[in-house]
């Protein structure tokens, strides 16, 4: 069965309505997220589904359809906040979407083979594509899925702190949890986290999660099973949010089975702030003039 790769896009609409997020990155117009697809393809990958939202689905069509056609097949999955919710009444200011779980959970249905799992506007390298692919082609099973890890060294902003998910790995490789730190940046020569006035260093090569995940569709399965007790919980919490690597940290401590830890050398980049949109923009232009991208990639 063909693997998917899915991208979350949900949180895109208000930004391409944006100057800021229309900006090309690449030579001929591209979005980050083109360049994902693009090396997804070039991975082996024949299939794309899009989270997005509903009422931002013409739109959305109308700048991917015409330049994906013949390359990649195409589905389209809307998360809304009333989805899966079933009876439970969604308090009226509740306006945060319930998170990247939860869109996942949106899949039900339409994804129904193993699949990877990427942001929208995280540019994640061909490295990590061609071991996702083979991932989720050679091993990936419902009690068997993984997490790209990125040397941290390689995610960084120079433009202010950055928060990264630092993976824990037992001796087989396997992700043991995932511990979110959310004030990481360079001092001097060193990388430190900053947490209640202490700084505490962390080697360049630590493994963290970029929400780059392969996983079967028995994971969505399970979001379903564990969403309704998460609403339980939260339905007053109105910035609560339902995540990937919670969901994945409950699959391991659940004994549901392992996720692996596939380390890649591959460099993220993201616009965390908007001093970085040059600093990306700068990376792919080198990227294409080193020829390991086209300079029109859809030509």
């Amino acid at each position: 069965m063909q693997p998917t790769l899915v991208i979350l896009a949900a949180g895109m609409a208000s930004r391409y309505g944006s100057m800021k997020q229309t900006q090309s990155f690449g030579p001929s117009g591209e979005t980050i997220m083109d360049y994902s697809i693009y090396d997804a393809v070039e991975a082996g990958f024949k299939k794309v589904v899009f989270i997005i939202r509903e009422d931002f689905a013409d739109n959305f069509k109308a700048i991917f359809e015409p330049k994906l056609k013949g390359k990649i097949e195409t589905a389209y999955v809307y998360q809304s906040l009333s989805s899966f919710v079933g009876d439970i009444e969604i308090p009226a200011d509740r306006v945060k979407p319930w998170g990247t779980a939860h869109a996942v959970l949106c899949c039900k249905g339409t994804v129904n083979e193993p699949f990877a799992v990427i942001n929208a506007d995280d540019f994640y390298g061909k490295d990590a594509f061609i071991k996702a692919y083979k991932f989720v082609v050679e091993k990936c099973d419902d009690r068997t899925m993984a997490v790209l890890g990125y040397e941290l060294a390689n995610t960084l902003s120079e433009n202010g702190s950055v928060s990264r998910g630092v993976i824990a790995t037992n001796d087989k490789n396997e992700m043991a949890g995932v511990t979110e730190r959310l004030k990481i940046y360079r001092k001097e020569d060193k990388i430190v986290f900053e947490e209640n006035d202490v700084l505490t260093e962390l080697p360049e090569s630590t493994k963290v999660s970029m929400n780059f995940f392969c996983f079967a569709p028995s994971y969505i399965e399970m979001c379903e099973r564990e969403f309704h007790t998460f609403l339980e919980k939260n339905i007053h919490n109105l910035k609560a949010e339902f995540l990937i690597p919670t969901m994945a940290d409950r699959f391991i401590k659940s004994g549901l089975g392992v996720i692996e830890m596939i380390p890649t050398s591959a460099k993220w980049f993201g616009v965390t702030y908007k001093e970085d949109a040059p600093i990306v923009q700068a990376s792919i232009d080198a990227l294409v003039k080193s020829g390991e991208y086209p300079a029109s990639l859809w030509r």
